[in-house]
């Protein structure tokens, strides 16, 4: 959701109003074609063995590896899975046909957004399967990144602008760092089943420093908008005293609990940054970052 509500925190000025059906609309259509993707990551992972069930050793050093249960331990059928994502899809693409109706937006972008990331969430494990090939990564960065922000000024301002895929990095590159730091966890859990991750391709001590990157660097974006749009943008520096916490447990090892935590990291940072964007705006009258 947070890449949606900076969109539409980018798009505020322009339109003096944020539409409420639009919000909504385009959080359904992002929200489901994200749900699908996840299913079929589920269905796939379980096909070509990525999930199964292990026995879990339960010594106190012992590392257990987080696996999606939703197949393994029978909670629904791989049909099931598989009807349920394309059922989501078809909701997504339904919500994004009725938010053409209520958007301002004009143009062909907001299709071309919809319907580029819709397949490229289901080529995460299905298809091509750039989960296993290293690009991953990658995909997500793109795909839940800076192209959804755009997809959701677009759908409150009614025209494009780079601007907002600029604004979305530091988001963005948090959000990798969940990302990255699970795969760096499951090392030895994909190498066992044959999985290519860039975990895996740059080893566990450029992983950390790949992680430290992730982390940091947003908040030097953060300081250079800070410096040169408003000094009121400081409000997600606030959180940097957790991001080096996180930093120091990859350091240690302590990767089991460690995506949960930078997920919960970049709610904080998120929300902190969508926050200051809002204020400022609010406070200067006039938009300050487009």
């Amino acid at each position: 959701m947070m890449p949606i509500f900076l969109g539409s925190a980018l798009a505020y000025p322009h339109v003096n109003d944020i539409s409420v059906i639009v919000l909504i609309l385009t959080s359904l259509s992002a929200l489901c074609v994200h749900a699908a993707g996840n299913l079929f990551n589920t269905y796939y992972d379980f096909k070509y063995g990525v999930d199964r069930k292990v026995n879990k050793k339960t010594e106190e050093n012992d590392i257990i590896i987080g696996e999606d249960r939703t197949l393994t331990e029978g909670l629904l059928k791989p049909d099931d899975v598989v009807r349920l994502g394309l059922a989501l899809y078809s909701i997504g693409t339904f919500s994004f046909l009725i938010l053409t109706h209520f958007s301002l937006a004009r143009e062909p972008y907001l299709a071309l957004i919809f319907f580029g990331a819709l397949p490229l969430s289901f080529l995460y494990t299905g298809g091509i399967g750039f989960k296993y090939i290293a690009m991953g990564d990658l995909l997500i960065l793109l795909t839940f990144g800076p192209i959804t922000v755009l997809y959701s000024f677009i759908s409150q301002a009614g025209h494009y602008s780079p601007y907002p895929v600029l604004y979305a990095l530091p988001l963005t590159l948090n959000t990798e760092a969940i990302l990255h730091s699970n795969n760096t966890r499951d090392m030895l859990h994909d190498r066992s089943v044959g999985i290519l991750t860039l975990s895996l391709l740059i080893g566990k001590t450029f992983s950390y420093y790949f992680y430290c990157v992730l982390i940091y660097v947003p908040y030097l974006m953060i300081a250079f908008i800070m410096f040169k749009v408003s000094w009121m943008c400081f409000l997600p520096l606030l959180t940097i005293g957790y991001a080096r916490e996180l930093c120091e447990e990859f350091r240690t090892n302590q990767l089991h609990k460690l995506p949960n935590r930078t997920a919960q990291l970049n709610f904080l940072l998120g929300s902190l940054y969508i926050l200051s964007i809002i204020v400022t705006n609010t406070v200067r009258g006039k938009q300050q970052f487009l």
